[in-house]
């Protein structure tokens, strides 16, 4: 096999766990205006035909930014924006009306073609608009009246969820309707955050120009917590389009979305790349703990095997059988990154106040990023806690990598006798100690 054909098996099958584990799931997806008039905007409604093929239950709350102010542009019409809104007069909500209309128009006939050119070409994709979304005038803030602009009263779920379960794409305008039978002008963002707060959905993905969130020495952050997202917005390091989704991503994670994520449509396949891959390409903000270091359980035996099974292989590790795992879990520590171990080591004592380091093992794509020196500070707490002060390892490969984390080079009598007896003279490891 090609290493073509082969990188495209790699990647089917470790995106076979996000295809079992997507289906069924209930997406909001904000395409931005921008993203619309983008030249790769086809095949970004080709991704969201894969995935409602996929059976992600799909909601789309599309923007209009740009589409409006051409149209008003048109009408020979200029508005105006304070506090991130626009003031909505009654000649500016008619070309409102109208760039929203074309630009909806626009989605649903793009999504009517299905996957042109692809094995799934006629492909029957139903796409549902309505007034699922009730608004109230923003009205006057600070001396400022902002006419038919308006916020999300209310959402309409149950309709909401009746059009997913029939497996319709449910598509949504920065529009709101009042009992009355008023027109707002309301904003996508809030749109899509109340809809995903409402539905208690699995994701809400922000779609904009930038490549996601900042921190304050300008570098993108590809994973935050609430307390993290929260610091970030306060320090208000990013431009006023990624704030403004940052916000609203931290408010819906706050309100019982799990996962929320801010990703570029400059990126070809940003939707596949986020949502299959183990990485992401963008800025998830979430609830839970993506990656995190823990104690291994009987249930990490297998993930253990397949980290170790190539270092085995070179003879780095020594092999282990899936019965001596199993019966020596409770020694391990693992770091565990969306369900799959990256890494792992083990901490074995003995008497005296001595304990073994061994099996230590990062997965390739995330070596060099400090993750075996989480594992080793670990264990060093671990073994603080138990009273050890003294540990030791033995090493055929990584003798350097020990050295220049405090291990000093020691000799087979000094181990513990029972470590003694044990020891492979045809490995002829090398051993180091350190003292805590």
């Amino acid at each position: 096999m090609n290493s073509t054909l082969q990188q495209y098996v790699d990647w089917f099958r470790a995106s076979s766990p996000y295809i079992h584990s997507h289906r069924g799931k209930t997406f909001v997806l904000l395409i931005s205006g921008e993203a619309i008039e983008h030249s790769g905007f086809a095949n970004l409604i080709h991704d969201i035909a894969l995935l409602n093929s996929l059976g992600v239950r799909l909601v789309l709350v599309h923007g209009a930014r740009p589409q409006i102010e051409n149209q008003l542009k048109t009408l020979g019409l200029k508005s105006e924006f304070k506090r991130g809104r626009r003031i909505t007069s009654k000649n500016i909500l008619q070309g409102v009306e109208q760039a929203v209309g074309q630009v909806r128009v626009n989605i649903e006939t793009q999504l009517s073609k299905g996957l042109v050119n692809t094995p799934m070409s006629g492909a029957s994709l139903r796409v549902i608009s309505g007034n699922f979304v009730t608004a109230r005038p923003y009205g006057v803030r600070d001396g400022t009246d902002f006419g038919y602009t308006g916020d999300v009263r209310k959402v309409d779920c149950e309709a909401i969820k009746q059009q997913l379960q029939l497996n319709n794409i449910v598509l949504l305008s920065p529009m709101g309707y009042s009992p009355s039978g008023e027109t707002f002008n309301c904003r996508a963002e809030d749109i899509a955050t109340s809809v995903a707060i409402a539905l208690n959905a699995d994701k809400l993905i922000f779609m904009m120009d930038a490549s996601g969130v900042k921190n304050e020495t300008g570098e993108i952050v590809h994973q935050l917590g609430i307390l993290q997202a929260d610091n970030l917005v306060k320090q208000n390091c990013n431009d006023e389009l990624t704030q403004l989704h940052l916000t609203s991503a931290l408010n819906a994670c706050k309100h019982g979305v799990r996962r929320s994520h801010i990703i570029s449509h400059n990126t070809d396949g940003i939707l596949l790349l986020e949502l299959y891959t183990r990485d992401g390409n963008g800025t998830l903000i979430t609830t839970e703990t993506y990656e995190g270091i823990r104690e291994a359980n009987i249930d990490d035996v297998g993930g253990i095997l397949e980290l170790i099974e190539p270092l085995e292989n070179e003879s780095i590790l020594t092999r282990r059988s899936r019965e001596q795992l199993e019966l020596e879990i409770k020694q391990f520590t693992v770091i565990e990154r969306d369900g799959m171990i990256i890494g792992c080591a083990a901490l074995y004592p003995y008497e005296d106040h001595i304990a073994e380091i061994a099996c230590v093992a990062v997965h390739e794509n995330y070596r060099h990023q400090g993750r075996g020196d989480e594992l080793l500070k670990h264990l060093e707490y671990q073994s603080n806690n138990k009273g050890i002060n003294k540990l030791f390892i033995l090493t055929t490969h990584t003798a350097h990598w020990f050295q220049e984390r405090g291990f000093i080079e020691d000799q087979i009598s000094n181990l513990p006798v029972e470590k003694q007896n044990l020891y492979n003279t045809q490995r002829n490891s090398k051993i180091f100690v350190k003292i805590l």
